[in-house]
């Protein structure tokens, strides 16, 4: 298992922006809550399904099994 940035620059430079001004919680999600402070819960969840590959809710990271 491999946990990685997205291959596409622009949009994790975006996206960690976005993380920047909301002070670290996801910013394509409204409440700001623990369960959206990044790594969000879903994508921690995901990450512990070994069939799970793929990115998390806001595509900056990917992983790969």
């Amino acid at each position: 298992m491999k946990i990685r940035f997205n291959e596409n620059k622009d949009v994790v430079e975006t996206i960690q922006k976005g993380l920047k001004a909301r002070g670290g919680y996801c910013p394509c999600r409204r409440e700001m809550t623990e369960d959206n402070k990044c790594m969000c819960k879903e994508f921690r969840e995901q990450i512990k399904d070994p069939d799970f590959e793929g990115y998390c809710h806001c595509m900056l990271y990917y992983k790969e099994k």
